[in-house]
């Protein structure tokens, strides 16, 4: 994986060092020899990563790291902190600042390796999530929600693979600080039936369990899509890094090393579960936005815009298939007397129920739209002529026949559609030419008194009476 990463530290030599071992495994290395160049750096480069040296005169890392999650362009990147300290308090003091990792001079390279991978997949994914939120916003859908570290990290769901009782208990106590409920696991196989049945906000799993392989865990839990995105942290012993590197590879998002220190654990457990629950909202933003651009609000049917970039793909099928596609476009007969008379409320009713009838007589692949107004389209994949007109009779008349229930005080009310034909008989038609056919066709049917169906083909337009094709 290549992959941009900034290298800053006052002391040339560790520089040159660092930058060589990291050239090695192919990564692109750009260096700051001080917190001033580092944060001009970090907004001119963009840098995947950031591998930072606390000790450094004037500005030290843990300013630097507090000024980069500070700024919102480059809060993302990713901090990785690096220093001759080995103090708990200095590890915490860090995370706190907003760093990812605090690794201790000299450094494994096999851990460095393995983290650095690690958190530049992880910035790739939520790259893409905050760009689709970005897009989202553009189409004035929705606006960009709070950073990373403005989500909350209290009341969390952790599920807990641990054999020792002194170390389960002492994670226990210590989640208690924030309200974080822990659910222990016997062993992995009952660790993942849980994770599969319930929703976790982090799976901690211990690498030194006496009988099983918390790394097969770990590969089992990125395999299903329930579990592929929760966080897990891994507990470990520090003579077992090689395995550490190994999980990180597999997927798990940080470490622990025992023996466990509480205030290390609950800010690796608060970075983790601030990190799930800000891709969490990225995600349901994304999906309320996508079903908010396709989606007519009022009806729940999608809208002109997905059938804009569903039908030209459903025609290039069909040629492809030589199977012959329907288009119904149809309106409701005098809905502005409809919304003049009783209401633009009960206007609303009406299109509800329109799309709720023509939804339960289609079948469950075909395409019900509201292009806007009072006019709405089916596309019936697979559907010749005699069958599409047969639908539309069939529809015309579960409209027709049955009176509108409405919040006026009439109380029901009746309606009318007319409904424009047209089927693809040649290759190469487009949608335009096929959705201006069904137009022509619902203009005939306007034009010949309403409340009826017309097919228009190659030999022109037909009416279809209400006698002539059956319910």
């Amino acid at each position: 994986m290549s992959a941009r990463v900034l290298v800053v530290d006052d002391v040339l030599p560790n520089v040159k060092l660092l930058a060589a071992k990291l050239t090695r495994e192919y990564f692109d290395v750009i260096t700051a020899y001080n917190g001033p160049d580092a944060l001009e750096r970090v907004r001119a480069e963009a840098p995947d990563i950031v591998l930072l040296d606390v000790m450094m005169p004037g500005m030290d890392g843990f300013q630097v790291c507090e000024q980069i999650r500070s700024d919102p362009a480059t809060m993302h990147i990713p901090v990785v902190m690096i220093t001759a300290l080995s103090d708990a308090a200095d590890r915490v003091r860090g995370l706190e600042a907003g760093a990812d990792d605090f690794l201790t001079k000299p450094v494994n390279d096999i851990a460095l390796f393995a983290r650095v991978r690690s958190l530049v997949r992880l910035k790739m994914m939520m790259d893409e999530w905050r760009l689709r939120e970005t897009t989202s916003g553009q189409f004035g859908i929705l606006s960009a929600g709070p950073s990373v570290r403005d989500e909350t990290a209290q009341g969390a769901r952790v599920l807990a693979v641990e054999d020792s009782a002194i170390d389960l208990e002492k994670v226990a106590e210590t989640l208690r600080r924030d309200d974080d409920a822990t659910t222990a696991a016997a062993s992995c196989a009952h660790a993942l039936d849980l994770a599969l049945s319930e929703d976790f906000d982090l799976i901690v799993v211990s690498l030194t369990l006496m009988n099983e392989d918390g790394l097969r865990l770990c590969s089992q839990l990125r395999s299903h899509e329930r579990t592929r995105q929760t966080p897990v942290l891994l507990i470990a012993d520090e003579g077992d890094m090689g395995r550490i590197a190994k999980g990180l590879e597999l997927g798990a998002n940080d470490y622990l090393l025992k023996p466990i220190d509480r205030n290390e654990l609950l800010a690796r457990v608060r970075t983790q579960v601030r990190r799930r629950r800000y891709h969490e909202r990225l995600r349901n933003n994304y999906e309320q936005s996508l079903s908010m651009a396709l989606t007519d609000s009022l009806t729940g049917v999608f809208n002109r815009r997905y059938v804009n970039a569903h039908l030209p793909r459903l025609l290039e099928r069909s040629g492809e298939t030589h199977k012959p596609v329907a288009c119904l476009l149809f309106d409701i007969d005098r809905f502005k007397l409809v919304n003049d008379t009783y209401g633009h409320a009960v206007g609303d009713e009406v299109l509800k129920e329109i799309a709720a009838r023509t939804n339960r007589n289609l079948r469950n692949f075909d395409l019900v739209a509201r292009l806007g107004g009072e006019e709405f389209v089916v596309v019936m994949p697979d559907t010749d002529r005699d069958a599409a007109v047969a639908v539309a009779e069939r529809l015309r008349r579960r409209i027709c026949d049955e009176s509108f229930v409405v919040s006026a005080p009439v109380g029901q009310i009746a309606v009318t559609i007319s409904i424009g034909v047209a089927v693809t008989d040649h290759l190469g038609e487009t949608a335009d030419m096929l959705m201006k056919r069904s137009d022509d066709a619902l203009y005939e049917a306007k034009r010949a008194g309403r409340n009826r169906t017309v097919v228009i083909g190659r030999e022109g337009a037909v009416e279809v009476g209400p006698d002539e094709i059956g319910a």
